[in-house]
């Protein structure tokens, strides 16, 4: 295999973070030699969720194993999604907004016909549905888990308990039709089986889509990290890994 200098469009902060964390890992299960220090190893794992390339071809890039490669990029992965917020962490940092977003994204994987639980007649398309919540300036505050494609955004938003914790929390939030019927807390455009709406209902519904669309921008945001644009790992790695590119995210914002 013929190997080549890359680069990674990341700042060393991101290096610098991982590679702290790591340590602090090595340091409390009281791990010794490693082929690969804590900074070639968070190197190692920025180049994999970044671009998504194959462990084979990262582990040719870093002189070892293509098992190692693998061990090591998980290794990282549990340390970064052990420190992603939680939706409590998350609804209590919205409490302080005037309101918040809510919205769903679909993460595409390479599933086949067969599994339709996975397939998203809304995409046409098989992925994993991810809740993302945002601050009135689009800035991430968190991610819920992954959920089968199928399932549509209001029932993968009840079943992480966002609505709940939004409305106990009494934290507005603005979200597309597709939450209609979430309850009072959640805002979504006017909707009707008229033929011409009036010229009211057609501004609010302008000016609401023109408070839901900063929510667009977290998102593109989040699929900068290449891996997540066709993911295809085992689907039970797939909120593991949506958690720690959350946390990275968030490190770069912060």
């Amino acid at each position: 295999m013929l190997v080549y200098p890359s680069g990674l469009d990341l700042s060393s902060a991101h290096l610098r973070f991982l590679t702290a964390r790591l340590r602090e890992r090595r340091r409390a299960i009281g791990s010794r030699w490693r082929r690969l220090n804590a900074g070639r190893q968070a190197l190692l794992a920025l180049a994999h969720l970044r671009h998504g390339h194959p462990y084979a071809h990262l582990a040719a890039g870093f002189d070892i194993g293509t098992t190692t490669a693998y061990r090591y990029i998980t290794e990282a992965v549990e340390v970064l999604a052990a420190l992603a917020p939680s939706l409590a962490e998350a609804v209590r940092t919205a409490s302080s907004k005037a309101f918040v977003l809510l919205d769903g994204t679909l993460l595409p994987i390479d599933r086949t016909a067969v599994d339709r639980p996975f397939y998203s007649g809304k995409h046409k398309k098989h992925g994993m549905n991810v809740q993302i919540l945002t601050d009135p300036a689009g800035r991430l505050l968190g991610a819920s888990p992954a959920l089968p494609g199928a399932i549509h955004d209001i029932r993968a938003a009840r079943e992480h308990g966002i609505i709940e914790a939004l409305a106990e929390a009494g934290v507005p939030c603005w979200a597309d039709k597709g939450y209609r019927g979430a309850g009072a807390a959640v805002r979504v455009p006017i909707w009707g089986r008229w033929e011409r709406p009036s010229a009211g209902q057609q501004a609010v519904n302008r000016s609401h889509a023109k408070i839901r669309a900063l929510v667009e921008p977290a998102i593109a945001g989040l699929k900068t990290w290449r891996l997540l644009r066709k993911i295809r790992c085992s689907t039970t790695r797939i909120t593991r890994l949506v958690q720690a590119v959350l946390t990275l995210h968030l490190t770069s914002t912060n």
